[in-house]
């Protein structure tokens, strides 16, 4: 049964390298974009960039979007169906974006990719957590963490590549229009997964069709009567009312927990070094050449300690991980700032960076996607994931939209020295760490059921 179930997740899961790579593989197409169609210019009197608009974040305004109805598709199509209409818009967006002609064509087919990116952070992690054990619940989710870091280290090494292989005016084509290729891949592997179990039961499907799901799980047919009632009697005990609705009063606490730990994962400040990694390596010296090579290195190390975070996810728990990361955030985000600041070696200030990133997939990383997926009870699984990723979309896209107002050599507030950002991002995990200790719980080793009674509990206790 582990193995049938680890494989059913892993085809799940492979949406996370599509998300990793589309959302990172902007960065080795930045700069050529900036200059071949000249995007560099501020709209009007405001402090947005066309640049920062049309190209940098028009795919998290779509993943904005994908992760705030991503919730209907999910419940109302199902887990699987909605899993393969992700892969068919990666697969549209790659190509479309590769082809285009110009800036708006462009900003187009990447909001389509971000649709695909939105809709994946909500759909593959409640498929995810449930179809596993309370004992595996955590690790194989975050498997889908370990595909999004697996897709930024792949996208860094193909932009690397590419870089080398093709002239610089249409490289960053080929560094776009590669994914084309795993997204179809991926879009036909879905086809031979099953359907969530929960999600059956929750649209009243007969028993036999329940059934033919759970043996497809890896279970046992003589086993499968018996865990069709398990599941049966867990949901039943946690039904809710047909006007208990996601923003009813009483998912206040699950509501508040998922947008915190959404707004903190984007305020450490992870997807503006992950998307402007090369800029940010050459304001710190490095060669153009040199700072696209040692992208690499921030994706080798994110995939590593991803994988620290997923063994250990299950024994030291949630919270402890978000320790962790939370420290170490507020460490290296300081060394950072201190770096630019003193004027200290690019060496130097890579390490630190690396150490940043370290922490975030030991903490923050491999335990968003999971924390999230978990807290929400049955009949708003999918509503509830679609609050906690819109949540860490929308700060995603203004961050990344706001980032050549502040960081752009040329016309940025901080043109002479990026100092300031880090220091900024680094009091944002101090009161990560604030919350981590008196807000926070523990969710290892609960099945869903009883942790949708525990949070509600908790609620009826506060109110």
């Amino acid at each position: 049964m582990d193995k049938r179930i680890f494989r059913i997740s892993l085809t799940a899961a492979l949406a996370g390298f599509l998300f990793g790579f589309d959302t990172v593989v902007i960065s080795g197409a930045n700069q050529p974009i900036k200059e071949i169609w000249d995007t560099n210019w501020f709209l009007g009197d405001s402090i947005f960039t066309f640049h920062g608009i049309f190209i940098m974040s028009m795919a998290l305004w779509g993943t904005v979007l994908g992760a705030l109805f991503g919730g209907l598709p999910t419940d109302l199509l199902g887990r699987k169906k909605t899993l393969f209409w992700i892969g068919v818009l990666y697969f549209v967006s790659a190509i479309g974006s590769a082809f285009a002609p110009e800036a708006y064509t462009f900003s187009v087919f990447r909001f389509i990719g971000g649709i695909g990116v939105g809709a994946s952070s909500v759909a593959a992690p409640v498929y995810i957590s449930e179809i596993s054990t309370p004992q595996t619940r955590g690790r194989l989710t975050a498997m889908y963490q370990f595909n999004i870091v697996f897709g930024i280290l792949v996208a860094f090494i193909s932009n690397y590549l590419i870089g080398i292989l093709f002239d610089e005016n249409i490289a960053w084509r080929w560094m776009l229009g590669i994914e084309g290729l795993p997204a179809l891949i991926y879009t036909l592997m879905v086809f031979n997964i099953p359907n969530s179990p929960r999600w059956l039961l929750l649209k009243n499907r007969s028993d036999a069709i329940v059934k033919e799901s759970i043996v497809l799980l890896g279970i046992a047919q003589e086993k499968a009567t018996v865990y069709l009632e398990e599941i049966k009697i867990a949901i039943y005990e946690t039904k809710e009312k047909k006007s208990d609705s996601l923003f009813s009063g009483k998912y206040n606490r699950p509501l508040i927990l998922a947008f915190l730990i959404a707004f903190f994962n984007q305020l450490s400040g992870i997807n503006f070094v992950l998307y402007y990694a090369p800029e940010i390596l050459e304001r710190a010296g490095l060669a153009s050449g040199e700072s696209l090579f040692s992208s690499i290195s921030i994706g080798v190390i994110n995939l590593i300690f991803t994988f620290v975070g997923i063994s250990l996810i299950d024994k030291l728990g949630r919270k402890q991980l978000m320790y962790i990361g939370s420290i170490g955030y507020i460490i290296s985000l300081v060394m950072v700032g201190w770096c630019f600041y003193s004027g200290a070696s690019s060496v130097l200030l890579l390490t630190f960076i690396l150490v940043f990133i370290a922490s975030h997939a030991v903490g923050q990383g491999a335990v968003v996607w999971v924390f999230i997926s978990e807290i929400f009870p049955n009949k708003v699984r999918s509503y509830g994931q679609s609050w906690g990723t819109s949540t860490h979309w929308v700060f995603a896209a203004l961050i990344t939209l706001l980032t050549p107002t502040f960081l752009d050599a040329e016309i940025g507030i901080f043109k002479e020295n990026p100092w300031p950002i880090f220091i900024f991002f680094a009091f944002m995990m101090v009161l990560q760490l604030l919350w981590v200790i008196f807000m926070m719980p523990e969710t290892k080793g609960i099945t869903l059921e009883d942790l949708a009674k525990l949070l509600s509990k908790k609620q009826k206790e506060t109110d």
